[in-house]
């Protein structure tokens, strides 16, 4: 069963990638290419929340006790944003069935919610990770991270002549989830009130 478990958290962030970073890139460009405003501001929006899935990492790679709480709380904003604009969801609905760009936005929505529910799935199968990621049962939900810890490692030492350590990183995490708690609250105590649920895609370039 462990096995099966340390497969699934493999695949997972395998998939996670592709839905995560990979499409969203692939569709902004698409999107800019075509100008295509709803969507590029769906994309825009989804990349400022999906600043918290890269803090998650970095707290990972610090082995922040809460880090796995964080990592989900990320997917589920990153999912729900995907979904949550009323006029991008209008406009997207009036697209030929078949338009490829809109095609493509909807497999992406639909396989970013199905990895976001996976996770949850999987991290209460890991109850214990929960509070105590750095639990020796834990180790699976590190691992995606490492290679992430390498390449800031090395960039660290070759920008600043300094070591990033797990200590570094923990305090980076902590930090920036901070200021983006911060932004958020900002956000859902201000800005919401005055917009609701519409991005306003139509005016982007007035922005």
């Amino acid at each position: 069963m462990n096995f099966i478990h340390q497969i699934a958290i493999w695949l997972s962030f395998k998939l996670s990638i592709v839905f995560i970073v990979g499409l969203p890139i692939t569709l902004l460009f698409w999107a800019i290419k075509k100008k295509d405003k709803a969507i590029m501001k769906l994309l825009s929006n989804y990349w400022k929340i999906s600043i918290l899935f890269f803090i998650s990492l970095i707290l990972f790679i610090g082995k922040e006790n809460n880090s796995l709480i964080v990592f989900n709380l990320s997917t589920l904003l990153m999912s729900i944003s995907t979904w949550f604009w009323t006029d991008i969801n209008l406009e997207l609905g009036e697209y030929n069935l078949w338009n490829p760009i809109s095609i493509t936005t909807k497999i992406w929505r639909w396989g970013l919610t199905l990895i976001t529910i996976n996770f949850l799935i999987i991290t209460l199968n890991h109850s214990e990770c929960i509070n105590l990621i750095s639990s020796p049962s834990c180790k699976e939900w590190l691992r995606p991270s490492e290679n992430l810890y390498k390449m800031i490692k090395y960039s660290f030492n070759f920008l600043f002549g300094a070591n990033f350590s797990e200590p570094v990183a923990k305090f980076l995490g902590l930090f920036s989830l901070g200021i983006y708690i911060l932004g958020l609250i900002q956000w859902l105590a201000i800005k919401l009130p005055k917009t609701g649920r519409n991005s306003g895609f139509s005016n982007i370039y007035d922005n």
